[in-house]
């Protein structure tokens, strides 16, 4: 035991004593108090908007619980760590001041370093811990030794539908008559970050082992990037029948968007998650007309998944603007941990706690959520988290792929008419 978990049983052995000599256990619960929740988060910076995002589907979920008369006595109070650029440096920092205060029993994000290095901290402070992106760092951590990262779980699923079924979705869109396919080229755009080149890579190789030659290949530094014009000037040289940009950034999306639309070219245009940002339509306007994206864990607002419904009801109630992924995934977060809780008793129990939280098993916005136990990844597929495929219409964000899902069908991207 690391002289950082030793200090803190020893002491919540001597908060346990002081309560049980001070009250009865027959009259109060033995831990009622305000238990502290963490949460990571890019409050500033480039990615400033989701950790909005993440701040407010979080303390959604702690308001309607501690409304509710919190559990057991115990009344909840979130508590945020700014990882800023989610460089180490500030993430280590986020993590070491919530792992050092003793009231902090659960911790969670919707991603804080990208390469997820934080969960080694967390197992070494015995800290239940869910975050919900960047599930190929997750599972190369947890994978070797899942018994050594009964902390930490993930909401997201893993990876490998990204990299290999916006290949199928496109072939599927030829093969339903629906975009001609001239020469099978594709242009796959990146940013040095974890998230967006392993899913560009696991891209390059789909595609290339489906016949698809690849006529740009591009990385940009990982920050904010307002001229995409040269890359753009390659992928006009040599028209592609598909553009793929996968940086994540919706400031960095729409830039791209606004710049390819001053000379459109007659290509399927895929971005990676950016668009599913509120601030991405904000900053396109209409040149957001057409745009697909695709998601793992993203809301199933149809009559099959009635919470997704609940969920973005409730958080438009509450801040009047519709949420993005990661408001829902962190509301769904906050509550596998009080069930979680609701089921140990104690916020202290942190082993019992991770165990509980690791034998998830319920419907959330995203599907059905049940953890693998090999990689402590939620569990994809239709019948669990399924990938999921978006178009943009108007401002508004219908759900197309997969058809048990759909809401509405693919349109022609205007610019390809």
């Amino acid at each position: 035991m690391t002289s950082r978990s030793a200090h803190h049983r020893i002491r919540q052995i001597l908060l346990g004593t002081a309560l049980a000599t001070v009250f009865s256990a027959a009259s109060f619960p033995a831990f009622a108090d305000v238990v502290k929740i963490g949460l990571l988060a890019p409050l500033t910076g480039p990615a400033a908007a989701d950790g909005q995002e993440f701040q407010r589907g979080a303390q959604m979920a702690i308001d309607e619980m501690n409304e509710a008369g919190g559990i057991d006595g115990n009344t909840f109070e979130l508590v945020v760590g700014d990882v800023k650029d989610q460089s180490a440096g500030n993430v280590t920092s986020a993590v070491e001041r919530l792992l050092g205060d003793p009231n902090v029993h659960f911790m969670m994000t919707g991603y804080a370093s990208l390469t997820n290095f934080e969960i080694d901290n967390m197992a070494e402070a015995e800290m239940p811990y869910m975050l919900a992106a960047t599930s190929q760092q997750t599972k190369d951590i947890i994978a070797p030794s899942p018994e050594d990262y009964m902390c930490c779980w993930s909401m997201t699923p893993s990876f490998d539908a990204y990299n290999t079924d916006v290949t199928l979705f496109v072939e599927k869109l030829a093969a339903d008559g629906k975009i001609t396919l001239q020469d099978k080229k594709v242009a796959i755009i990146s940013s040095d970050n974890a998230y967006s080149k392993t899913i560009s890579e696991g891209m390059k190789t789909t595609f290339a082992e489906n016949g698809w030659t690849i006529t740009v290949d591009e990385i940009v530094p990982f920050g904010e990037v307002t001229d995409w014009r040269s890359i753009l000037a390659k992928v006009r040289e040599n028209v592609p029948d598909v553009v793929i940009n996968t940086d994540y950034l919706p400031g960095n999306s729409a830039s791209f968007l606004n710049q390819f639309m001053e000379q459109p070219t007659k290509s399927l245009v895929f971005l990676q998650y950016a668009p599913s940002v509120p601030e991405f339509v904000e900053l396109t306007g209409a040149n957001s007309t057409g745009i697909i994206y695709n998601l793992l864990g993203g809301a199933l607002t149809t009559p099959k998944n009635p919470r997704a419904e609940e969920v973005a009801t409730k958080f438009r109630t509450k801040y009047g603007t519709e949420s993005g992924t990661y408001g829902v995934a962190l509301y769904e977060i906050v509550n596998v941990y009080f069930d979680a809780l609701k089921k140990v008793g104690d916020p202290t129990d942190h082993a019992a706690i991770m165990t509980a939280i690791g034998e998830t098993d319920k419907q959330v916005a995203a599907g059905r959520l049940k953890f693998d136990p090999e990689t402590h990844l939620a569990m994809q597929g239709d019948d669990f988290i399924p990938i999921t495929f978006f178009q943009i219409w108007d401002g508004e964000r219908t759900l197309i792929s997969p058809t048990k899902y759909a809401t509405g069908e693919f349109k022609i991207q205007p610019w390809m008419e």
